[in-house]
């Protein structure tokens, strides 16, 4: 048998995150370890990509920190995500949207969605 699709089967999936594409606005709640003791940080940003399929399944966010681009990928079923929460709803025509890497001030923005 195949040792990836064993693995891939034998993998617990998580369905408790909201669904989100590329152009939402998520903060991602993530499990840090420092020594003993645990903490969760947020990471806050735009989803510029989603990518795989399954267990292997990824996405992207970008945030601006000081003046400085910051991207980090995140493994969708990683047991160290504690939670994700959609902001804010992007209106975005493409599934990857990179050409944000390259915007600058207010061409840096995605259009939002309504309520």
């Amino acid at each position: 048998m195949n040792l990836v699709k064993f693995v891939e089967e034998s993998a617990v999936e998580r369905r408790d995150h909201p669904k989100f594409k590329a152009g939402d606005t998520v903060s991602v709640h993530y499990k840090i370890k420092e020594g003993n003791k645990e903490r969760i940080q947020v990471f806050q940003g735009i989803v510029i990509q989603r990518r795989g399929a399954g267990v292997t399944e990824t996405f992207t966010v970008r945030k601006i920190s000081n003046g400085i681009g910051v991207e980090r990928i995140f493994p969708v079923h990683s047991p160290s995500i504690d939670h994700v929460d959609r902001n804010t709803i992007g209106v975005v025509r493409r599934a990857r949207i990179f050409y944000l890497r390259a915007a600058k001030g207010k061409a840096a923005r995605v259009k939002t969605k309504r309520k």
